[in-house]
């Protein structure tokens, strides 16, 4: 017998009685300890990306340098430009002098080369490219300086309390420069789950972009830097970085069977612990998890509203319920109850919450989703009032 598997077995089955502990309290779920997943690298952390539960975590708020991992923020607030309508992918953007002449990870444009929005973030996300990042920064906010302000303003909104940028690809070895293990999982799963566009990206193995200064045209391949896309078939993304200062960093991505993974390693000895490591925690949340999803499509009977220039108001849930569960429930117990607010009174606006879903597993509740209105109702006038009288004497 391998005693070995016996003892890892154990481990995890009082690891998940521990979590189901942690569930009952309301308290965050962490499914492992670092003995029983063996990660060399100092700071980690497993995050399920649509209920932001983390699954695991060792030194999570461990103050530490990023290197490339930083472009995630560059990336998150260039999809944002492009929501906005501020930038459109077909938009050229010119390389300066300065982009051009970042070092490390580049994809070696030239001073005044252009490239689409849609190219740069091939560059930034396939390559790590270093002048791409810069040639973006400087495109969106003016200046580089400008937009590291912007980075650190998202930052702050997002919470991510231990995080500061000097620059906007990781290049800086300053201690000024840092983030957390907890951190960069928040900004990644602020990415992926706003702007799931960014997987058309980062899947991309290798692709060629073509340069073109006053020297000519030549093409140029971008290779990918997140090997996992070739060691892992789950994988759907997303960052790695590299310096002296913060050894092996990597924010990686995958999706199965509905459940959203982002497992973040900090600080790994060399580049292959941080792919192993990353797949290592990656399979373990995949094991201990299961989503239960419910897009809340029924449609809802109207409402009535007291002192309205109607007596119904349309209504609808505000999306959908996910609930990830690390016990083996029985998802068919799961049950759905309706409740209202008690007398609505006009005026409601559009996205008034007006009552909630709220789901229960066998009797616990385990969550809700708010039910709006989907329509303004304005108070009713003594005109109203009148026209009411008259209308119920026709008819």
């Amino acid at each position: 017998m391998n005693w070995q598997k016996v003892v890892m077995r154990a481990r995890r089955c009082v690891a998940v009685m521990l979590c189901f502990a942690c569930v009952l309290q309301g308290e965050v779920m962490v499914l492992a300890d670092d003995v029983a997943l063996q990660l060399s690298s100092p700071s980690a952390i497993l995050m399920e990306a649509s209920t932001g539960t983390v699954l695991y975590e060792k030194n999570p708020d461990e103050v530490r340098s990023p290197a490339s991992i930083t472009k995630i923020m560059t990336l998150l607030l260039t999809f944002e430009a492009i929501e906005k309508g501020k930038i459109k992918l077909e938009d050229e953007v010119i390389t300066s002098a300065y982009a051009k002449s970042m070092g490390g990870s580049q994809v070696f444009l030239e001073e005044g080369e252009k490239q689409t929005v849609d190219t740069m973030i091939k560059c930034i996300t396939v390559a790590s490219g270093n002048d791409a990042s810069v040639a973006m920064a400087e495109y969106i906010a003016g200046s580089e300086e400008v937009f590291v302000q912007m980075m650190n303003q998202k930052a702050s909104e997002l919470g991510m309390n231990n995080t500061h940028f000097i620059d906007c690809c990781g290049l800086t070895s300053d201690a000024d420069h840092h983030t957390t293990a907890r951190d960069v999982a928040i900004m990644s799963k602020e990415l992926i789950s706003k702007y799931p566009q960014i997987y058309d990206y980062s899947k991309i193995w290798m692709e060629d972009i073509t340069h073109v200064t006053n020297q000519g045209s030549k093409a140029f391949t971008l290779s990918s830097t997140n090997k996992l896309l070739k060691q892992y078939q789950w994988t759907t993304g997303l960052k790695t970085g590299s310096t002296s200062t913060a050894k092996y960093c990597f924010s990686a991505t995958a999706s199965k069977d509905g459940v959203d993974l982002i497992a973040v390693i900090m600080g790994a000895p060399d580049f292959k612990v941080r792919f192993s490591e990353a797949k290592q925690l990656l399979e373990y949340g995949f094991a201990m998890t299961r989503l239960y999803a419910d897009k809340n499509e029924e449609e809802i009977a109207p409402i009535s509203v007291r002192g309205g220039k109607r007596e119904w108001i349309k209504v609808k849930p505000e999306g959908e319920f996910r609930y990830l569960d690390v016990t083996g429930a029985d998802f068919s117990q799961i049950e759905k109850q309706y409740t209202f607010l008690e007398d609505i009174e006009a005026p409601v606006k559009r996205g008034d919450k007006v009552g909630s879903i709220e789901f229960f597993l066998q009797g616990k509740k385990i969550g809700s989703v708010s039910i709006l209105a989907i329509e303004n109702m304005e108070k009713a006038l003594y005109i109203d009032y009148l026209q009411r009288v008259v209308m119920s004497y026709l008819l």
